[in-house]
């Protein structure tokens, strides 16, 4: 039996290519480990309609994460190639309009959607998966949405600051609705 993706475990590691800065690369999800933390979003598609909304998002506010010791990484189905033609087109007519700040993953085989347990198999794509990484290469946070709607980048933002908070603070642990700078609940040794 196959074991699932779980919060609190190692991120299934993988190599494949992406797109950055308009080039081709080759991304390995370990390479990070020790080094930065990762937030990696699936979405199903390039060419549609959500899709654009969420990566245009991510890139708009990646400084943030960068800010925050953090690397951004989209994945999708499609290829490289379909990639860098999204990236290129323009806005009006269905593309990215131009440099993305953060990779983007070509998971043409599917294996990487699988291994992250949000491959849609009846529609062969991924669902709207989000998970944070942590340096350690252990997944502090998954939230997985279907494909009509799209993520909360401050959201994301949120949560990243709440798992680096009760790493700092071992003692300490973020309530509901916790935001940087507010109180913390501490616990027993």
């Amino acid at each position: 039996m196959a074991e699932y993706l779980r919060v609190g475990k190692p991120a299934p590691d993988f190599e494949a290519d992406a797109v950055f800065d308009q080039e081709f690369i080759r991304i390995k999800l370990s390479s990070y480990q020790g080094k930065q933390y990762v937030v990696l979003f699936f979405y199903p598609l390039d060419f549609t309609f959500v899709c654009p909304t969420e990566v245009i998002a991510f890139s708009d506010r990646y400084d943030e994460f960068v800010k925050l010791d953090a690397e951004v990484i989209g994945i999708s189905v499609d290829s490289k190639y379909a990639h860098l033609a999204w990236i290129q087109t323009s806005l009006a007519d269905g593309g990215l309009g131009g440099d993305i700040k953060c990779p983007l993953v070509s998971d043409l085989t599917k294996v990487i959607a699988t291994s992250f347990n949000v491959l849609d198999h009846e529609a062969g794509v991924a669902l709207r998966g989000l998970f944070v990484i942590d340096k350690a290469g252990i997944v502090q946070h998954a939230t997985i949405n279907n494909l009509a709607f799209g993520r909360s980048i401050d959201e994301a933002l949120r949560t990243l600051k709440a798992i680096q908070h009760t790493q700092r603070h071992k003692n300490e642990v973020c309530p509901a609705n916790w935001q940087e700078g507010m109180a913390t609940i501490s616990i027993p040794n």
